[in-house]
């Protein structure tokens, strides 16, 4: 690894079953999941059932997914009503498997399944798959993990790679903000947990989401869908397709999505933390020759969201002297937030927030099927405007009055992949993956403090009661980075006999990360004749310019044995070792005595990642999938928010942590129970800790005592012990005003244990463990349509998706409270 760095100046297969697709109407299919997680469930399938076939079966669906093979269960209904049980077959790799041939972990959600229970974006989806992890106080400051990992939890820092990567239709979306997005028009979303770099594009140490959207079709159909619920809640969808020639067809998407917010902002009498997104996409499938064919695509989502700020949820004693602390402090400025129980969800605010996002791009696809294999070409081009506005002291006091971290990011992307069979035991994958990206400051970002700053930042020196020292004092940075990848990438399957199989994978990744920053600081007193108050100045809002280039090379793999005991029961164990790359810290550095930037802390050592997995994949009966997986994963210089005594202040960075290890075990399990029931249960316990973590940060209570801890043994943030999901659905015929269809009810049930909700655990900081009950109840006609009114946390739970510390270290802290009971009724029709 080569470093660079110089100053300029001193100044988140085998899942799922723990989603359900049910079936839309009685000639539609419900698709069902399969996975690995921990739960106890008896599933009763008749026996009948279990050993008589329709006389007609209809025939299996195959579908291709351009980056690894997963295959659905599905349950289909034949003329005459009968349920049986089929299978979608995907072949990426020349070769049709079934989900239990397939020794890789992942989850698969239906798309019906996600318009049915309201899972429009990738925050939904934690509730379904416990294996999932989704925060998010703003779109930038989202991370999605899987098993513990993917993302540092804290403030995002732009020079760091995402350890889950998110794809929709083969091209990766590099900023975590994606993962905000509505879904638009989705097929399916395939959940991959584990290593993934031999079968992507761009390394995935922790794993990948896999969005799929509905393909142009040259059979003409349109879909509409609308929903109206409390809270001013309002979601229109729609989506046609259709050819345009013998040999082309379009397909046009539209999603639009509008919610009052759930906060209510005392000082400016108006709800914020609110939804408005619109989001379109368009396809164009051109078949050229029977062989070969092109795929344009573009989208473009634009949100407009009145948010998003915490709320005050408590103050915790810290170590610092009694008038540094909040109850001193907040006393000396005569305030009272409007609650400190942030289930009231009321604040004050007296900054402006906003969360706007523009998201867009284009790909082309083409896939040429040859006499000896499969080519596939995926050219891609992605853009991100953020423009956010923030509240970062969270209180209605004029402290630090603006907070905008701007960011203009482009990407281009090219993946070459070819996929044949050797002989008629032997097929492999190969792929050729290219990647840029530039990330700027658009056009600047700034921060500033305001009137009441020096009695709260100063609280306790002798500078505290000059307001003027802090007034208006303004950072305003500059940032613009560069990143540039590469890869080789390829697996190989042997079928040695019937029963084992052999695939080995490898990967050679090079990177390239580069990074401009610089900081300067205005306003505030005048202290260019004292340089001591400069100093103090300066160590609010620090001024610094540093530039960085680095590099880095290696090669990883993988190799799993599959072994086939007996015909309905399927293994498989994984070894594997991969690198999450190199990193930068783009968002400025801890300075030394002179106020110079510690260089040394510009850049960030690669994860070294070992992984072990074992699974067992068992259908009992017909109907019924029980799977069963445990793993464990090692983290060399786990990418990590810090602080560093050596650096003499309090500021998180990225730096490494030695050690990291997460392990657990995970089942899931899906049935369909006579002809009017289908259930599912999934759960997953996971054990993250740090092994080895001696220059962590200081916990909330922690604050002004040393600035750096070692918490060594202590839990990884954000990752509950145990998480578990279950839930089915009830159908029986039936007629609604003359039309025949299905009558149904279902209802899904998630739960999270306890989670550290602190890069170092604080007392203060745990989220408690909280259930979810969501459910459903209506009809689908036969003729193409639904009616159902909805409820999710239909039981309205008080819970926290995260807390916080609050600003400056004062003991204040603060929460994101989860969404309230909402509801509503949706109208889908398909004609």
């Amino acid at each position: 690894m080569k470093n660079h760095s110089k100053p300029l100046s001193s100044a988140a297969p085998d899942a799922a079953q723990a989603v359900l697709p049910f079936p839309r109407n009685p000639r539609r299919r419900l698709t069902l999941g399969s996975a690995a997680s921990i739960a106890l469930i008896y599933l009763a399938t008749p026996a009948q059932a279990q050993t008589e076939a329709p006389a007609q079966a209809p025939a299996a669906a195959t579908v291709e997914i351009a980056q690894t093979e997963v295959a659905q269960t599905q349950i289909a209904i034949n003329s005459d009503g009968a349920a049986v049980l089929d299978e979608v077959q995907v072949t990426a790799r020349r070769k049709t498997e079934s989900v239990q041939k397939v020794p890789i972990a992942v989850s698969v959600v239906n798309g019906d399944f996600l318009n049915q229970t309201g899972a429009f974006n990738v925050n939904r989806l934690k509730e379904v798959l416990p294996s999932v992890q989704f925060y998010s106080t703003n779109p930038r400051n989202s991370s999605l993990n899987i098993r513990g990992l993917g993302a540092p939890y804290g403030l995002t820092n732009d020079g760091i790679e995402q350890g889950v990567g998110l794809y929709i239709d083969g091209v990766y979306y590099a900023r975590p903000a994606a993962a905000t997005l509505d879904f638009v028009d989705v097929d399916q979303i395939e959940v991959l947990r584990g290593p993934q770099g031999t079968l992507y594009g761009k390394n995935t140490t922790a794993g990948a989401v896999n969005v799929v959207t509905k393909k142009p079709s040259f059979t003409p159909a349109t879909t509409v869908e609308l929903s109206y619920g409390n809270y001013g809640y309002i979601q229109g969808k729609a989506s046609l397709t259709g050819p345009l020639t013998d040999d082309i067809a379009a397909r046009i998407s539209f999603s639009g999505t509008q919610r009052d917010g759930f906060v209510y902002n005392v000082a400016t009498e108006d709800d914020i933390n609110d939804i408005s997104n619109l989001g379109v996409r368009g396809q164009i499938l051109y078949n050229i020759f029977d062989n070969l064919s092109l795929t344009l695509a573009g989208d473009w989502t634009r949100q407009r969201p009145e948010g998003y700020t915490q709320l005050v949820a408590g103050v915790a004693p810290t170590l610092r002297a009694a008038n540094r602390q909040y109850a001193a402090i907040a006393a000396s400025l005569n305030y009272t937030p409007p609650s400190f129980n942030a289930f009231d969800r009321v604040t004050d605010v007296d900054s402006p927030v906003r969360s706007y996002q523009d998201l867009g791009g284009g790909s082309v696809t083409a896939d040429w099927s040859t006499g000896v294999g499969k080519f596939t070409s995926i050219t891609a081009y992605r853009i991100w405007d953020w423009d956010p506005s923030n509240d970062r002291d969270f209180v209605g006091l004029p402290v630090n009055t603006v907070s905008a971290a701007t960011s203009y990011q482009k990407q281009w992307s090219q993946e070459f992949r070819f996929a044949a069979d050797i002989t008629e035991d032997i097929n492999f994958v190969v792929g050729l993956f290219g990647f840029h990206q530039t990330i700027q400051s658009n056009p600047l970002q700034t921060t500033a403090l305001g009137s009441a700053a020096s009695r709260w930042l100063l609280a306790g020196t002798a500078n505290a009661g000059n307001s003027a020292l802090l007034d208006g004092l303004t950072q305003r940075v500059t940032v613009d980075s560069l990143f540039d990848s590469a890869a080789l990438f390829g697996q190989l399957e042997w079928t040695v006999t019937d029963q084992i199989r052999v695939l080995p994978g490898i990967r050679l990744n090079y990177d390239r990360k580069k990074v401009d920053y610089d900081a300067r600081v205005t306003g505030g007193q005048d202290t260019s004749t004292n340089p001591t108050l400069r100093a103090v100045q300066l160590a609010q809002l620090p001024e610094q310019a540093y530039a960085a280039d680095i590099d880095d090379t290696n090669v990883s793999g993988q190799i799993t044995l599959a072994y086939t005991p007996i015909g309905n029961v399927d293994t498989y164990a994984t070894y594997s070792r991969s690198f999450k790359t190199v990193g930068l810290n783009t968002a400025g550095l801890p300075t030394d005595a002179n106020n110079a930037p510690v260089l040394s802390l510009a850049t960030v050592e690669p994860e070294e990642v070992t992984h072990y997995e074992i699974g067992i994949k068992t259908q009992p009966y017909r109907r019924v999938t029980l799977n069963l997986s445990l793993f464990n994963t090692d983290i060399k210089n786990f990418q990590a928010q810090v602080n560093n005594n050596a650096a003499g202040v309090a500021r998180g960075y990225l730096a490494n942590a030695d050690k990291v290890r997460v392990r657990g075990i995970e089942f899931d399990s899906n049935a369909r129970i006579g002809e009017h029931a289908s259930v599912y249960a999934s759960a997953a316990y996971t054990d993250a800790k740090y092994r080895r973590f001696t220059d962590a940060p200081a916990s909330l209570e922690g604050t002004g005592g040393p600035a750096a801890v070692d918490i060594s043994g202590r839990r990884l943030p954000g990752v509950s012990k145990f998480a578990t999901s279950f839930g089915g659905e009830l159908f029986t015929a039936g007629s609604l005003l003359g039309r025949e269809g299905d009558f149904f009810t279902g209802i899904d049930f998630s739960y999270r244990s306890k989670f550290s909700s602190s890069a170092t655990p604080s007392a203060f900081l745990n989220v408690d463990g909280y259930e979810l009950v969501n459910g459903r109840i209506g009809f689908r006609s036969t003729q193409g349509w639904d009616l159902f009114v909805w409820s999710r946390n239909l039981f309205d739970k008080n819970y926290y998706e995260l807390l916080s510390p609050g600003f400056a270290g004062t003991g204040l802290f603060v929460g994101q409270p989860g969404d309230p009971r909402t509801f509503g009724v949706t109208f889908r029709s398909e004609f």
